[in-house]
């Protein structure tokens, strides 16, 4: 008789900051979930783990073992109640809860390249990563200085192994969860920068990435509102001209496409228009937001612990949970794993539909 996971590659988990949340809710996950965890490795270091998993015991009962391990084909073999891990280069000397470490940001960029690379050429499945700290990203140095958080990391990642301008892999980040999934035109920049971006193209591509990745996922085309920028979306050029004269255009061309998309339509009301509920599902599958905050805050207070962050338009499959590395927390053994749970859900399904 096979073994339930012999004919799937596994899913990589990166550790995220070893200062931060991410190892303890990844130990949390496989003493509370093993049947989800099962079939999937860390991808980070191997006494941060152990540590984690000291961290996380229960009642008196002994912490979960680390079953190291050197290839990803290896987690077969890996006991059941056990986290595996694969260490990424030298062992990390400890590092303080809740504190900015250059060390840590340094071994937490090399674990998502590992990871990136190992998707990448097909040794696993997916790759999910818990949270890193950008400012710790950046104390690092060359090369993680450059890259505001994991998406820009990933998305140059893939640039490289496609052997194209990062211009030329153009990624989106998506959030969802159980009622709302939102698309953003822009990610980690300021707000200023965030308005300049956007364009015609930049709209007109998000719309595109956005559904050719659900149309696969809804086994339909996906019914797109998007956004406007302005208070009730310009007000017919009252409070600026942006939805007359670039994202309406952008919305024109790719319903020309044959996208099912709509819009510019007000921000503040958009959102819940496309709130899915049982009792009153939502006018839309997804939602383009034009910034950062516009589209995250709704899934957010829906609900952190059930969020997951998926990246469009990269040729892997990332998913991370709704949540950065909680320093105020670290360290507490107090870390709700929800997010990151869905986040090893998620990326399951999304393999299973790309068989």
């Amino acid at each position: 008789m096979s073994h339930p996971i012999a004919d799937k590659l596994p899913i990589g988990v990166t550790m995220g900051d070893a200062a931060g949340i991410g190892p303890e809710i990844i130990a949390k996950a496989h003493r509370e979930h093993a049947d989800v965890m099962r079939g999937s490795f860390v991808v980070g270091d191997v006494d941060t783990m152990r540590r984690a998993s000291r961290l996380v015991a229960l009642n008196g009962r002994p912490a979960l073992p680390v079953a190291v391990i050197t290839d990803p084909a290896q987690v077969i073999d890996v006991p059941p109640h056990c986290i595996a891990v694969l260490q990424v280069g030298a062992a990390l000397l400890p590092v303080p809860w809740g504190q900015v470490s250059a060390n840590a940001g340094l071994l937490a960029g090399r674990c998502v390249e590992w990871a990136a690379d190992a998707a990448l050429a097909g040794q696993i499945s997916a790759m999910v990563t818990a949270p890193l700290h950008k400012e710790a990203l950046h104390a690092a140095g060359d090369p993680y200085d450059r890259f505001p958080g994991h998406t820009e990391l990933l998305q140059d990642r893939a640039a490289r192994f496609l052997g194209k301008p990062v211009a030329d892999v153009p990624v989106r980040m998506m959030l969802a969860n159980d009622e709302l999934r939102t698309v953003l035109v822009s990610i980690h920049v300021s707000l200023r920068e965030a308005i300049h971006a956007v364009t015609f193209d930049s709209v007109l591509q998000t719309i595109m990435i956005t559904h050719r990745a659900l149309l696969p996922v809804l086994g339909r085309n996906p019914r797109i509102a998007v956004a406007g920028l302005n208070p009730h979306a310009g007000e017919g050029g009252l409070f600026g001209r942006e939805e007359i004269e670039v994202i309406a255009p952008a919305i024109r061309a790719a319903s020309a496409q044959g996208v099912l998309v709509s819009g510019p339509w007000a921000p503040d009301t958009v959102f819940m228009r496309a709130r899915n509920r049982a009792s009153e599902p939502g006018e839309f599958d997804v939602v383009v937001a034009m910034y950062h905050d516009q589209g995250l805050i709704p899934v957010k207070y829906l609900g952190v612990e059930n969020g997951v962050n998926v990246t469009l338009g990269l040729p892997l499959i990332r998913t991370s949970p709704d949540h950065g590395t909680a320093f105020d927390i670290a360290g507490r053994g107090i870390a709700d794993p929800s997010s990151l749970i869905e986040a090893v859900r998620v990326a399951r399904t999304l393999c299973q539909m790309a068989r």
